[in-house]
């Protein structure tokens, strides 16, 4: 549980910050990694710079933002909770009536207690969100609404941190940094890659390198792409979107576009072993950064392992998913399931196989198929069969033992034979 304490402790520190597509609040998060890991590189990308068919954005910074009373006695409070503050919210210093006010309001009635979080990033609007229980105690009253927010010429910043293999072959593991006060959705997927960057730097004779992304959701995904698409797609290999990684409950799993790349495949395989229940999605019900690493002509092999899925838990995008909602023991759960992903990459040889004969070959005249056929012969010689099966030329052995639902290792002593016998050769 070391590494979880640590992540959980990494998540109290920067659960308060006002984290968005830009502004101090990403700056302050990518300041804590780097001051615990020093080589993390923050990059810059200019206000107003097209990246593919959308264009970063002002940066936005809030000094303050309420609602009160004419008595001066705040109702609505940006200081006590962030998410009260629609995301990019325009200034304004006004006083207003309740029915002017009350159009800027956001509640969840089906959640009364929560606030939710709620944005607008690229078209110009103020707002505030509050429980829908307060909402519904609001006096007919006037009202001074306040939001000291400015929008300026600046940055986009995200971080990265690549660690140096064996091979220039590279797995990627991407993040965001973009949302605030939220526990499961936001700071679980920062801290869990952060702590896997950590186990990595230390991990001796890395075969791949690894390239450790903390992005703005979207924009900032599209602004990494834009600057290192060619060599991204040249030397990646595997690639994984860590959000929603903080929780108690069972595993999910997000498949990538064509849902048997080596990431899918790895992450399957390690999944299928754990012996728990675990719910998978395909690529149609996504939702975060594996969005641009999958979209037409990036076509990245990129795919997500969470706990509860974003979208699919009631706490989701309110105030709800705090730090009570997440845990020691399922950050550290979620440490320990990437690390054996990564090591079972790492460890396996990648190899493809293919048959030299066109349909299936014979394997009795190679004493490789029972000289008596029987109802169980099929069961019998039923791994060799599926080995031959998939031996296209096409898939990794990684691939092959997911698709057939068996052990590497007998995969393995499978080829071994085939390939002795001259059935099947071995691709590099």
């Amino acid at each position: 549980m070391k590494e979880g304490k640590k992540a959980y402790s990494w998540a109290k520190d920067i659960f308060p910050f006002n984290r968005s597509l830009t502004g101090k609040g990403v700056e302050k998060t990518l300041t804590y990694f780097k001051n615990i890991f020093s080589d993390l590189q923050i990059h810059n990308i200019k206000s107003g710079t097209k990246v593919f068919d959308w264009q970063v954005p002002l940066e936005w910074n809030v000094k303050d933002a309420y609602v009160s009373n004419l008595k001066g006695q705040r109702i609505i409070d940006f200081k006590k909770n962030n998410l009260h503050l629609v995301g990019y919210s325009q200034p304004i210093n006004k006083v207003l009536s309740y029915k002017s006010l009350n159009k800027h309001l956001h509640s969840i009635k089906s959640q009364p207690n929560a606030i939710p979080y709620i944005t607008s990033y690229y078209k110009k609007y103020w707002g505030f969100c509050i429980s829908h229980k307060k909402r519904k105690l609001l006096k007919k009253n006037n009202y001074k609404v306040v939001i000291d927010s400015n929008f300026k010429k600046g940055h986009l910043k995200y971080g990265e941190i690549f660690l140096k293999g064996k091979q220039k072959k590279e797995i990627l593991i991407s993040t965001n940094i973009c949302h605030p006060s939220m526990g499961n959705n936001e700071i679980s997927g920062p801290v869990v890659a952060l702590a896997i960057a950590k186990w990595l730097q230390n991990k001796r004779n890395r075969k791949y390198s690894y390239r450790i992304l903390f992005l703005p959701e979207t924009i900032g995904a599209l602004g990494f792409l834009k600057k290192n698409i060619k060599k991204i797609k040249k030397n990646l290999i595997a690639g994984y979107q860590v959000v929603c990684v903080g929780d108690d409950n069972h595993f999910s799993f997000l498949q990538s576009k064509k849902g048997n790349t080596l990431a899918d495949c790895a992450a399957r395989y390690i999944l299928k072993k754990q012996n728990k229940k675990v719910k998978y999605y395909s690529f149609l019900r996504r939702g975060s950064d594996e969005r641009q690493y999958n979209s037409p002509g990036i076509d990245l092999p990129v795919c997500s392992i969470m706990k509860s899925k974003y979208g699919n838990y009631p706490q989701y995008h309110t105030s709800l998913d705090d730090l009570k909602f997440i845990s020691i023991k399922g950050l550290n759960s979620s440490i320990d399931i990437y690390k054996k992903v990564i090591n079972l990459i790492e460890n396996t040889k990648r190899m493809k196989i293919k048959t030299k004969s066109l349909g299936e070959p014979m394997l009795s005249k190679n004493k490789l198929y029972p000289f008596i056929s029987t109802k169980r012969t099929n069961e019998i010689i039923k791994t060799r069969m599926n080995v031959l099966a998939y031996a296209d030329g096409k898939l990794d052995l990684i691939q092959i033992a997911e698709c057939i639902n068996e052990e590497i290792s007998k995969v393995l002593s499978e080829i071994s034979i085939l390939k002795k016998k001259k059935i099947i050769k071995v691709i590099k």
